[in-house]
This record gives C-alpha cells, sequence and structure tokens, in this order.
C-alpha cells in the first residue's frame, strides 16, 4: 500500500519512466497475490458451507481481506493514472525544451552580422537563410501541435496547469522572436543582394569602359584612303557596342536610384558609385567623339594626298605633250594636233574644276 499511496510522480521524464516501470513490476507482483485472495475467498466459502462454528468471524475476516484488496487495486488504478499523467506532462516538458533548445540554436545563426562582402558569398547566404526559414515553415506545425497540448493538458491536469501554462508562454515567446530575427535578416540579406548586385554592375561596367578605352585610342592614323575608311568602319563598330551597353548602363542606374530611394544604409557609397559611373560613360562617349573626328579628319587628308597625286601625275603627263615641237606638215596633221590640244584644254578644265 505504500507503493500506490507514494505522491512521488518524478522530476523529468525519465524520472517518471523509471517509477513507471517500478509500478508496472509492482501490478506483476499484484496480479500473482490476486489467485491467493481467490483461494482465501474459496475457503472462506466452503467453511461457511459446513456451517462452521466460527461462521461470523470467519466472514467478517473474508469481507475485510475483500475490502482490503479492492482498496488496494483502486490506490493502484489511481497511482497507474497519475503516473501516466505525469508522463504526459513530462513529455510535453521535454518537447518543449527540446524545441525551444533548437529555435535557439538557430536563433545564434539568424543573429549573425555576416551578410556578406561580395555578390557569391551574399548569394551563399541567401541559400542558406532560405534553407532555415523552410526548416522554420516545418516546425511551425509543431509548435502549434505542442499548444494544442498544452490547452488538452491544462484540462486533464488542472494541478499542473500553471506549469504548463509557463511552458506554453515561454515556447511562444521564442517562437516569435526566432521568426522576427528570420525576417529582419532576409530584409538585410535582400538589401546586401542588392547592393552587391550593384556593385557587381558597376566593376564590369566600369572594366567595360576601361577595355573600350584602350580599344579606341589602340589605333594609329592611317597612311592612306583604304586604311582611313577601315579605321571608320571600325570605329563605328566600336559605337555599335557602346550603343549595346546604353541598356547596362540604365539598369544599373535604376538599381541605384532603388537604393537612394528606399534609404539603403549604403547610400553614401552608391551615390558615389553613380556619379563615377555616369563619368566614365560620358567620358568614353567624348573620347569616341574625338577620335570619329580625328579619323574623318584623317580621311579628308588621305583623300587631298591622294587627288594631288593623281593631279600631278597628270600634269607631268600633260606637260610632255604640251613641250612637243611638232606643228604638223600638213594640212591634215595640223589638224589632227588641234583636235588633240581642244581634247587638252577640254580635259584641263576637267581637271582645273577639281583643284580649285
Amino acid at each position: 500500500e505504500a507503493i500506490v499511496t507514494s505522491e512521488e510522480l518524478g522530476q523529468d521524464l525519465e524520472h517518471v519512466e523509471v517509477l513507471q516501470k517500478k509500478f508496472e513490476e509492482f501490478q506483476t507482483d499484484l496480479a500473482a497475490h490476486e489467485e491467493r485472495v481467490n483461494e482465501v475467498n474459496q475457503f472462506a466459502g466452503k467453511l461457511i458451507q459446513e456451517l462452521h462454528p466460527e461462521e461470523e468471524l470467519i466472514k467478517s475476516k473474508q469481507d475485510e481481506v475483500n475490502a482490503s484488496w479492492q482498496r488496494l487495486k483502486g490506490l493502484a488504478l489511481q497511482r497507474q493514472g497519475k503516473l501516466f499523467g505525469a508522463a504526459e506532462v513530462q513529455r510535453f516538458n521535454r518537447d518543449v525544451d527540446e524545441t525551444i533548445s533548437w529555435i535557439k540554436e538557430k536563433g545564434q545563426l539568424m543573429a549573425s552580422d555576416d551578410f556578406g562582402r561580395d555578390l557569391a558569398s551574399v548569394q551563399a547566404l541567401l541559400r542558406k537563410h532560405e534553407g532555415l526559414e523552410r526548416d522554420l515553415a516545418a516546425l511551425e506545425d509543431k509548435v502549434k501541435a505542442l499548444c494544442a497540448e498544452a490547452d488538452r493538458l491544462q484540462q486533464s491536469h488542472p494541478i499542473n496547469a500553471s506549469q504548463i501554462q509557463v511552458k506554453r508562454e515561454e515556447l511562444i515567446a521564442n517562437w516569435e522572436q526566432i521568426r522576427t530575427l528570420a525576417a529582419e535578416r532576409h530584409a538585410r540579406l535582400n538589401d546586401s543582394y542588392r547592393l552587391q548586385r550593384f556593385l557587381a554592375d558597376f566593376r564590369d561596367l566600369t572594366s567595360w569602359v576601361t577595355e573600350m578605352k584602350a580599344l579606341i585610342n589602340a589605333d594609329e592614323l592611317a597612311n592612306d584612303v583604304a586604311g582611313a575608311e577601315a579605321l571608320l568602319d571600325r570605329h563605328q563598330e566600336h559605337k555599335g557596342e557602346i550603343d549595346a551597353h546604353e541598356d547596362s548602363f540604365k539598369s544599373a542606374d535604376e538599381s541605384g536610384q532603388a537604393l537612394l530611394a528606399a534609404g539603403h544604409y549604403a547610400s553614401d557609397e552608391v551615390k558615389e558609385k553613380l556619379t563615377i559611373l555616369s563619368g566614365e560613360r560620358s567620358a568614353l562617349l567624348e573620347l569616341w567623339e574625338l577620335r570619329r573626328q580625328q579619323y574623318e579628319q584623317c580621311m579628308d587628308l588621305q583623300l587631298f594626298y591622294r587627288d594631288t597625286e593623281q593631279v600631278d601625275n597628270w600634269m607631268s603627263k600633260q606637260e610632255a605633250f604640251l613641250l612637243n615641237e611638232d606643228l604638223g606638215d600638213s594640212l591634215d596633221s595640223v589638224e589632227a594636233l588641234l583636235k588633240k590640244h581642244e581634247d587638252f584644254e577640254k580635259s584641263l578644265s576637267a581637271q582645273e574644276e577639281k583643284i580649285t
């Protein structure tokens, strides 16, 4: 009876399980003694049936044994229920403690001030954080189930209601805290990603501008018309590539302006980079225009040189014609020479228009 009337219910789930195991051993022993009680009742019934002179005493003892037996079984049933209830409460406490421990472990990761130093590291951190958020989404069902279990246990175990409520509130407080931390970290990582995306675009564009400037400056001025034409064609190709990057410049500018409009924590750096990017683009266009003028001037000069050379060659040939002493020795030959001279004068007139 000392076993079934014990008020010890354990300090934690492991302790309760030890007590339950001891109680199961007691129940096995109790079941083994039930046959002994039955034997006592059968023997008492036999004595009473035989009209034993101590019949009243026998009945009294029989009733006493049966009453004690039923009382012991009733107490055992109560003890079994108390241990079962204690196990439920302690199992709830353990599940809550384990859940809170997991939440705090993840909370340390959420509290990190590492938001990435470049685009690749930010993307890696975002992927890691999204994994944590998936874990949180899965945990939400468990938190809801534990809260529902707390409500049930408070109804079925009113004596433990206040302690269960404390655990429930502790769980909810930790859950709300990590959800807040997760949302804040995701927002900061998104801010960092947008900044690093902008900075990566900035670096790509400024690097491309530097390469393009070098490319535009690389060509020497041509020494003939064909070379000058080739330079102008190649220079126009450069302009096509510059035009093709206009969307990239526009996109980078829009990204930077969006960061400024949102009051991003790196607004000063973004503003500086936008100014540099705009200046680099303008400088590139100015350089292209300057070289275009130089190439066109070179083209004009080479055309002049070619035309001058052609006129010089023509004049050299015509000078030999004019120095000819042949004035003809007959009417026909004179007329033929006159015809040649007229042709020369027409050609001279045409050349004079070209020269002037």
